[in-house]
């Protein structure tokens, strides 16, 4: 009877991996080159994809845990979620990868005990792995095939920090985005247009990222015009990215943002 328990748990745990790995095929392989740098990345478009249609784009931002030079682990947290939802919200998904050592957002991180503490430094130069991906957008929104009015962005932990930060220096090119368990210096929400939308996610139990830094964000968001949409879990710990990604308004209310609508 165990060993029967033992082969069907593994047998299950099989038939998940490889309909999770089917999903995330979905997601093609490319890389950025910009100064003899290079950016892994994975893109997915909508089914059926043609040029001479306009689609939405989300891109995404995955957290410190999935860095790395694989072109796989970026899409562990998230990258289901648009396979499933492909048919109702067609857009091009685009999921970079930062180095290992590398960080999306210009910020030190003081890793010796939890909470971390951290030292934003979001007014200074990009990071590397930021840079490159400012220039990777640069390049795919200037296709004649992006729908220039409907351009997002998110991200979770590290991903929620770089959203912060690109929104900071590309105030112009998104239309809403989402953050999970992230921060920034709220200095640069100064530079965020007035009728923004955000959504922010985090844990209140979060001992990694503190709920404060979402909470400071969210406060300055709002005081300067824009709107910010906050939700916190009383349960949660770090990883609130879960609980977000099962929030059946997360996708119909990023995607029905349309900057044509604040025209």
């Amino acid at each position: 009877m165990k060993r029967t328990f033992t082969f069907l748990t593994l047998f299950l745990f099989l038939v998940a991996a490889s309909a999770h790995a089917q999903d995330l095929q979905d997601y093609q392989k490319a890389e950025f080159i910009q100064n003899n740098d290079t950016l892994n990345y994975r893109i997915m478009f909508p089914k059926n994809f043609s040029e001479d249609k306009k689609y939405p784009v989300v891109l995404f931002l995955h957290g410190a845990g999935e860095r790395g030079d694989d072109n796989e682990a970026q899409l562990v947290h998230g990258g289901k979620l648009f396979v499933e939802k492909r048919d109702e919200f067609p857009a091009i998904v685009i999921f970079p990868q930062a180095p290992k050592e590398d960080y999306w957002a210009n910020v030190e991180v003081e890793r010796d005990s939890v909470p971390y503490q951290f030292h934003f430094k979001n007014t200074a130069e990009p990071t590397q792995a930021l840079s490159l991906v400012m220039g990777l957008m640069d390049s795919i929104t200037k296709q004649k095939y992006i729908n220039q009015d409907r351009i997002y962005i998110g991200g979770l932990s590290m991903g929620g920090m770089g959203t912060y930060e690109m929104l900071y220096r590309k105030p112009e090119m998104f239309t809403a985005a989402i953050a999970i368990c992230g921060g920034a210096d709220p200095e640069i929400v100064k530079e965020y247009p007035e009728d923004f939308n955000i959504w922010i996610f985090h844990g209140e139990k979060d001992d990694v990222v503190l709920p404060k830094y979402s909470k400071i964000m969210a406060r300055e968001i709002n005081s300067r015009g824009a709107n910010a949409k906050l939700s916190l879990y009383p349960e949660d710990n770090h990883n609130s990215w879960d609980t977000a990604f099962a929030e059946p308004e997360l996708l119909p209310w990023l995607f029905s943002h349309n900057k044509s609508d604040r025209k």
